[in-house]
């Protein structure tokens, strides 16, 4: 008797839970992971977690109250040959903390001094000086000047000169028929009223700083990946290389975020007293954009290097000149004309432009977005680029 066939068994329906996820929420789940473990090892990385912490505290006091660029304690020799009323009054106008109290000199000491730099400002006020003056004989008064100490030098000859030209007319109109001039040059300080340099320095040193350092987290966890041979291990993971590029520029980028919101807060307005005239969130979701294009750029150039040290000159070769460029620390009106068209495509201008912009001037939304428009726009098209390097790179490794 032949057997009875077996019914066939009809296929179990695929359940809800045997589908596959939407490609969005993959990726975002592999980003995610992925950042975590950036995280993760950046936290194990002590020599990098110092650095940050440096970076975003004692480097910026450091650099505020450090670097002046305003006259301070400034070295003033005097050979006072006439010893006139007038000529003290003028000697008593070079007040601390500007000036240190002037030192008496003889005529024959002044060459030796200036050579030894014992003094920035030599003032030699001649005989008969105050006689002269209202006799209106425009006496001839010398002013020596060591431009060695440039930014000195320059701060104190107007200084100097302010301060002997105001204490003439005052002593001419009090003992003269003179009368004032009809003329007043009325100054109003805008956005800094207490002319604290430390307040321009400080945030200086915090938008280098965050250039810097969000290129070199980024650079160095690549390198740190293929020194510790964890990048093979990513190879043979279903990821993707753009899964991988963005979760270090995420896990760096928020690691820096969150050591800027610090500086602002902590060391530029409780520490140094700085007014931050505009909103602190505008200033992060600008620097967010930023850092964008810097993340990626250090990945394109941990690319390009081969161990840490190539970084390092790679980075020198790129990120400084890029920073010194960038209008922070000098004009671009004072740069040539061709530079300062050819510096409007950096990222690091746009972003100098728009952080000084929030913070000192309290600009907001419509009037800085231009800025962050160009900021995204090229930090996107770095993205593609580094991306597609990024491949390249990872495709040479297996």
């Amino acid at each position: 008797m032949a057997p009875t066939p077996a019914a066939p068994s009809a296929s179990p329906a695929p359940s809800p839970a045997g589908k596959r996820p939407p490609r969005w929420r993959a990726f975002a789940g592999n980003v995610r992971e992925l950042v975590v473990k950036e995280l993760i090892s950046l936290w194990r990385d002590r020599a990098l977690l110092v650095l940050v912490l440096y970076a975003f505290t004692a480097a910026i006091v450091l650099q505020a109250n450090g670097m002046k660029h305003d006259l301070n304690r400034a070295t003033v020799g005097v050979v006072d040959e006439d010893n006139s009323p007038l000529s003290n009054a003028i000697l008593d106008g070079l007040l601390p903390p500007r000036f240190q109290a002037p030192v008496h000199l003889a005529p024959q000491d002044v060459d030796r001094a200036m050579d030894a730099a014992r003094f920035t400002f030599v003032l030699n006020i001649p005989p008969d000086f105050q006689s002269d003056v209202l006799a209106g004989r425009d006496p001839q008064v010398q002013l020596l000047i060591d431009a060695t100490a440039l930014m000195q030098a320059g701060l104190g000859a107007n200084d100097i000169s302010a301060i002997f030209q105001e204490e003439v007319n005052r002593f001419v109109l009090r003992h003269s028929e003179g009368v004032p001039t009809p003329v007043e040059l009325k100054i109003r300080v805008a956005f800094n009223q207490g002319l604290e340099s430390s307040w321009f320095t400080g945030t200086m040193g915090l938008i280098t700083n965050i250039t810097m350092l969000s290129v070199l987290l980024a650079g160095a966890a690549l390198i740190r990946e293929r020194e510790h041979g964890t990048l093979e291990h990513l190879l043979v993971l279903p990821v993707r290389p753009s899964e991988i590029m963005l979760a270090k520029i995420l896990a760096n980028g928020s690691v820096i975020l969150v050591g800027a919101a610090f500086s602002v807060v902590v060391v530029l307005k409780w520490g140094l007293g700085m007014g931050i005239a505009g909103s602190v969130p505008l200033f992060l979701a600008g620097a967010a954009l930023y850092l964008f294009f810097t993340a990626s750029l250090g990945i394109f150039l941990g690319t390009l290097a081969g161990s840490m040290p190539q970084f390092g000159l790679l980075f020198f070769l790129i990120v400084l000149p890029m920073n010194m460029l960038s209008g922070g620390f000098t004009p671009l009106e004072s740069m040539p004309q061709w530079l300062q068209v050819a510096m409007q495509a950096s990222p690091s201008t746009q972003f100098v432009a728009f952080a000084q912009a929030i913070l000192y001037r309290g600009a907001g939304i419509e009037t800085v977005w231009p800025r962050f428009a160009a900021t995204f726009g090229i930090g996107v098209l770095f993205f593609a680029f580094a991306l597609a390097r990024f491949r390249t790179f990872l495709a040479a490794q297996q």
